[in-house]
């Protein structure tokens, strides 16, 4: 097993808590020097928040704990491609890296064609991999199938 899939095995994790309390099943961890820090996943629904993403909550935690915005030498790994607000908190936080597991092509930044982890015109740039993870997909549609039954 390639380390990618690894880490987003483990974000997945977390996206299973998210559906335990009935959120979008979507799990984010961050990795330095090899070795998770933190995890997180969505609680947008439960605490009224709509900043409340996995990556977003995954950031402003690690930044407190290190007292420090910079999370330079850091790599995200997320079950579902990022949002644009997601993304941008990437940029914002100088993340080295951010790998997703599933395409979201009706949210996701790099899928909507907003690649500005790419834009010189930043100060700064970083890596954005799609690695596919099949159980990332799975989990969503798994979830949504039994939203829409439940109607």
């Amino acid at each position: 097993m390639q380390p990618e899939e690894s880490y987003l095995i483990q974000a997945l994790e977390y996206a299973k808590k998210a559906e335990e309390l009935n959120e979008v099943p979507i799990g984010a961890i961050l990795v330095e020097n090899n070795k998770v820090i933190a995890g997180s996943y969505n609680l947008k629904e439960s605490s009224f928040d709509p900043t409340g993403h996995a990556e977003c909550r995954l950031i402003h935690e690690v930044t407190k704990l290190k007292g420090n915005w910079r999370l330079s030498g850091c790599d995200l790994y997320v079950t579902l491609e990022p949002c644009l607000m997601c993304l941008a908190a990437c940029q914002q936080a100088r993340l080295r890296k951010v790998v997703y597991g599933a395409h979201d092509t009706k949210g996701g930044a790099i899928s909507l064609g907003y690649k500005f982890n790419e834009d010189i015109r930043l100060n700064h740039r970083f890596e954005v991999i799609y690695f596919p993870v099949r159980e990332c997909e799975v989990i969503l549609s798994s979830f949504f199938k039994k939203k829409r039954e439940s109607k």
